[in-house]
């Protein structure tokens, strides 16, 4: 089947096979391989992506479900050889360890971030739950998304005090 989609800005379209996975054709069609393929069965979110700016983990999504849709990976976010706001929060609060996560944790932070700009430690807990670390690095990764809330939330008071 023919697709057609924009990832992180750029426009792509491909034939692929119906079955295939959005992670596998991010990761062996575009050569993007920031989404990890973890467990296979939406269990540990290491391949989230933002579909449409919504968090969907992508071992979970066929990519001719993704037809027509904007796509956001990891590899999408740096903007001019500066980190994005969430991955400088990430680096800073040492919100990695072995790294193996953290395209998905930045992802799904960015994405609760969006329906939620000025989350509590709960609601970073409980909307960060569907992503495991399995360096159990979650302190830090907490840090790093209350922080990340922080840092996006200055230019939107600077905008509104204009």
């Amino acid at each position: 089947m023919k697709i057609r989609m924009r990832v992180n800005g750029t426009q792509h379209e491909h034939d692929v096979e119906p079955r295939l996975l959005l992670v596998h054709y991010v990761r062996d069609v575009l050569g993007l391989t920031g989404a990890n393929v973890g467990c296979d069965t939406t269990s540990c979110g290491a391949c989230t992506v933002l579909l449409n700016g919504e968090s969907v983990k992508s071992c979970t999504v066929l990519a001719v479900q993704a037809d027509g849709a904007e796509l956001t990976t990891i590899e999408g976010l740096a903007a001019g050889g500066s980190l994005h706001p969430v991955q400088e929060a990430f680096r800073e609060h040492h919100a990695l360890q072995c790294g193996f996560c953290t395209p998905g944790m930045v992802m799904a932070t960015l994405s609760l971030l969006t329906e939620n700009p000025k989350p509590t430690e709960a609601e970073v807990r409980l909307g960060l739950e569907g992503n495991l670390c399995r360096c159990t690095g979650y302190h830090n990764i907490v840090k790093a998304a209350l922080a990340a809330a922080a840092a996006l939330d200055g230019p939107a008071q600077e905008e509104n005090a204009r």
